[in-house]
């Protein structure tokens, strides 16, 4: 890969207030829900960044019509904490209640019951000389890439003190979610103070091109600061 970093504030006022009234619902809502909702949104506008590129003499590129993000998940396995990531189905068209139910099933299920999973586990038990290559053979089959590696990778370390962390998932466009924070932000030329999240980009510059990954940020964050 060629990553390249971009970050940006995002005031998630609107999005804890909608929070908040569903909650009185009833309703519980993730932060990252609202996110996937976003990412989803902008990626349908922006077919050029739900890709992914093939590797070997003669790279191939593939746009994908599903938006199928990865999210990361922080589990213990066998003891140990580990980091595992499961794909989400696609999201076009789908509302929050939906996001929600398809983020909870893969964040409250038992790791060993997780379908998505599977592959995986059969991946780790093989030995290393035979598994990167199995890996690697996988993955440059470029229509099976949205199920096996999703076209949009989602992390977050907004639970621990992270304003914003940077990391690639794989994908030509990853998210990273930092925390959500009280900060102080200028409004009609005074100080006042409202809930932040930093939110880091990260792009594939073989795959999207700088511009066109500034304005999924820009168009994921107004998004996202218009939720009502």
């Amino acid at each position: 890969m060629s990553p390249v970093f971009l970050d940006t504030d995002v005031d998630f006022t609107g999005v804890l207030a909608h929070r908040e009234r569903a909650s009185e619902e009833g309703v519980r809502y993730s932060l990252l829900s609202y996110v996937l909702r976003s990412a989803t949104r902008v990626l349908e506008r922006h077919p050029d960044c739900n890709a992914a590129l093939g590797g070997g003499l003669r790279p191939k590129l593939a746009r994908f019509g599903a938006v199928q993000p990865k999210i990361a998940m922080d589990r213990t396995l066998a003891g140990q904490r580990v980091v595992l990531s499961a794909v989400l189905p696609d999201l076009r068209g789908a509302d929050l209640d939906e996001i929600q139910q398809a983020f909870a099933r893969i964040k409250d299920t038992p790791v060993d019951e997780l379908p998505e999973l599977r592959g995986t586990f059969m991946l780790h038990r093989l030995p290393a000389l035979l598994g990167w290559p199995t890996f690697r053979a996988v993955m440059a089959i470029l229509p099976k890439r949205p199920q096996l590696m999703g076209t949009l990778a989602v992390s977050s370390l907004g639970h621990r003190a992270v304003n914003g962390f940077h990391a690639t998932g794989g994908t030509a466009i990853t998210l990273n979610l930092g925390q959500v924070k009280p900060t102080p932000v200028i409004r009609e030329n005074e100080v006042a103070i409202a809930p932040v999240m930093r939110l880091n980009l990260c792009f594939d510059h073989r795959v999207v091109d700088g511009a066109e990954a500034a304005d999924v940020l820009d168009e994921i964050k107004t998004d996202l600061e218009n939720t009502s």
